[in-house]
């Protein structure tokens, strides 16, 4: 199960519509895709997320983030998302963390999410951090094993009004 994390470029367009239309057609939840699902243009998605890597082109009120594809290596099929916020504000710091992810669902159950989490936790320890805060809803068994089993320690969990659930709030130190 060979697969690498890399930033989402214009090479990958054909895969990314290919990975937003699984999930579309399924009609699954996706977490971790900077709103891949809100842009019918991928070329439009890939400047949304060019402008929200950089401290100096994220939009007002947000938090600068870097959007990462997981690329199988025997096929270069997309089978997950991560997006790693470099800071945590406010609601971030509430609900959310620093990472988002989301595995496509016919790669689900296959050991994709744990690896994917691994690997984006060592460019997390390359950019300097030492921990980093992690969250999944509570009734997501899959997303918490997933944590787990990247060293996660669950804080707390919290009910988020506007969406009406329990969040679970894990840090993983680095």
């Amino acid at each position: 199960m060979g697969a690498f994390l890399t930033v989402p470029t214009e090479e990958y367009k054909d895969r990314l519509i290919d990975f937003r239309d699984e999930i579309l057609e399924t009609d699954a939840k996706i977490e971790g895709s900077s709103n891949l699902l809100r842009y019918k243009d991928i070329n439009d998605w890939l400047e949304h997320i060019r402008l929200h890597g950089s401290i100096d082109t994220v939009p007002a009120g947000e938090v600068p983030a870097t959007q990462y594809i997981y690329v199988r290596e025997e096929d270069g099929k997309i089978v997950g998302v991560t997006q790693l916020r470099h800071y945590l504000d406010r609601s971030l710091a509430m609900y959310f963390g620093h990472i988002g992810y989301g595995i496509r669902p016919s790669e689900r159950r296959k050991g994709y999410a744990t690896a994917m989490l691994h690997e984006l936790l060592d460019i997390c320890r390359q950019r300097g951090m030492d921990r980093v805060m992690i969250s999944c809803l509570a009734d997501n068994e899959a997303s918490r094993r997933t944590i787990l089993n990247n060293g996660g320690v669950l804080e707390e969990t919290v009910w988020m009004p506007s969406r009406e659930v329990y969040i679970e709030k894990y840090w993983i130190t680095l």
